[in-house]
């Protein structure tokens, strides 16, 4: 349960930087199809590979310090009240001070720097002030060092990345850390299960990978992560009881092969992780295994920039090997169980100004244990989830004619997510179904 509580609270956004676009001379649009935020352009794949150190820009604004701000706010509705956490119900799904439904809340706040360091070096790195929690936290960050040669006639980009946070480094959208949906709300429902890969060690965990681009076709990089320490997290924000711990390196790999003809654009990769994780944080029972491996694509139609088109796929395994959590629970039960994700979303984008997005989402799994607050098992239950999303999006700023560019940039979006099943269960899946209202502003 520790995997799958911290997965479902953890949201993905990813951000285009007033700060990339000062040190480039390049609007918003140049990197993301929807001009601010999310999806990357091969431009702007480059520009991450290459360790964001890429120049161009001119007078006043390149010479300013690669500093951004943001803030986010969103409306929830859902379509069955919640329950607000007391000494009646200590095990609320909402913090003392919401509401059981209609909450309008202050996400976060976050400061950045991002942009070149110096020479070949350069940073993504995130502080945030989350609002639902009321903490300053270290949020995602990922530090490069990139150059580029050539082998023959073959260009080759290699480079060393020190991030926070598996695939944060990632270039495409499919990856866990930057997958749609890019924006959500903690007070929102969400499902009780999801691989390991999939947003568990977001920021407890640190881990050095390093990877090349051959001839821009093909994309190989390969690294491993550890935990950090309980005082490290503690300080930085990151130190709840339910945190994970990791017992020993954890290997993580990436392939992908990409091709760009005549705009259109396709991928196609693969991105795994091997780790023993320690439940509770506590080693008396060892470690439990977790294997994940999975599949991804990507089509972009950017021949035309008033009409993008693209579709996301991301398919992952994971083995899991639950001994110590078993033996901790009392559970004399053996043999592995596992879960699989199968993500989707196809979008549409109008002059990189109004977007629509539909995705599916489903979970499938063996039979899990269910424990209660001392970690006995009380029962027995598949993990099967299955969603979908619509989302409506307007982006009016991000391009070289926006008003105040580069400094403003602003995304609002309106999305539905209805449940057909939630958690093992058909029959009352549909109180998750969730209406949210978000808006972002960077500068």
């Amino acid at each position: 349960m520790i995997i799958t509580t911290i997965a479902a609270l953890t949201s993905p956004p990813i951000y285009a930087m007033p700060s990339f676009s000062r040190q480039t001379g390049q609007a918003c649009s140049s990197c993301h199809t929807q001009s601010f935020g999310p999806n990357l352009t091969p431009f702007g794949r480059s520009f991450k590979l290459g360790g964001y150190t890429m120049g161009g820009g001119s007078g006043t604004n390149a010479k300013l310090p690669p500093i951004s701000a943001m803030i986010m706010g969103t409306f929830t509705n859902t379509q069955k009240d919640q329950t607000v956490q007391s000494q009646s119900q200590p095990d609320g799904t909402l913090l003392p001070g919401y509401n059981k439904n209609n909450n309008f809340t202050f996400d976060q706040a976050s400061l950045f720097y991002a942009g070149r360091i110096y020479g070949n070096l350069g940073a993504f790195s995130q502080l945030t002030y989350n609002g639902y929690s009321e903490r300053l936290e270290m949020d995602n960050t990922d530090i490069r060092f990139a150059d580029q040669l050539d082998i023959g006639d073959t260009p080759v980009t290699y480079g060393i990345s020190l991030n926070n946070n598996p695939t944060v480094q990632d270039l495409w959208n499919t990856t866990p850390a930057w997958g749609f949906p890019y924006t959500g709300s903690e007070v929102q429902p969400g499902v009780g299960a999801s691989p390991l890969i999939d947003g568990a060690l977001g920021s407890q965990v640190g881990g050095t990978t390093a990877y090349t681009m051959i001839n821009n076709l093909l994309y190989l990089e390969a690294g491993a992560y550890g935990s950090f320490s309980s005082n490290f997290q503690r300080g930085f924000g990151i130190g709840a009881p339910d945190r994970v711990s990791l017992d020993g390196p954890a290997p993580y790999w990436r392939a992908a092969l990409q091709h760009d003809w005549k705009g259109h654009y396709f991928s196609l990769g693969h991105f795994g992780m091997s780790a023993d994780v320690i439940p509770q944080r506590d080693r008396m029972f060892g470690a439990d295994h977790y294997t994940d491996v999975a599949v991804d694509a990507t089509y972009q139609f950017l021949a035309d920039p008033k009409h993008i088109f693209e579709i996301k796929s991301t398919y992952i395994y994971e083995d899991q090997r639950l001994s110590a959590t078993r033996q901790a629970a009392g559970d004399p039960a053996t043999g592995k169980t596992y879960l699989t994700a199968f993500k989707i979303n196809a979008a549409y984008t109008f002059d990189q100004t109004y977007g629509i997005t539909f995705a599916y989402n489903k979970i499938n799994g063996s039979h899990m244990p269910l424990f209660d607050d001392v970690g006995t098992i009380v029962d027995q239950a598949r993990p099967n989830s299955q969603f979908f999303t619509a989302e409506l999006v307007y982006v009016p700023f991000g391009k070289f004619t926006s008003m105040l560019s580069p400094w403003l940039n602003l995304r609002t979006s309106l999305q539905y997510i209805g449940y057909s099943q939630a958690n093992g269960t058909n029959s009352q899946a549909s109180y998750n179904n969730t209406l949210m209202i978000n808006g972002w502003l960077a500068f």
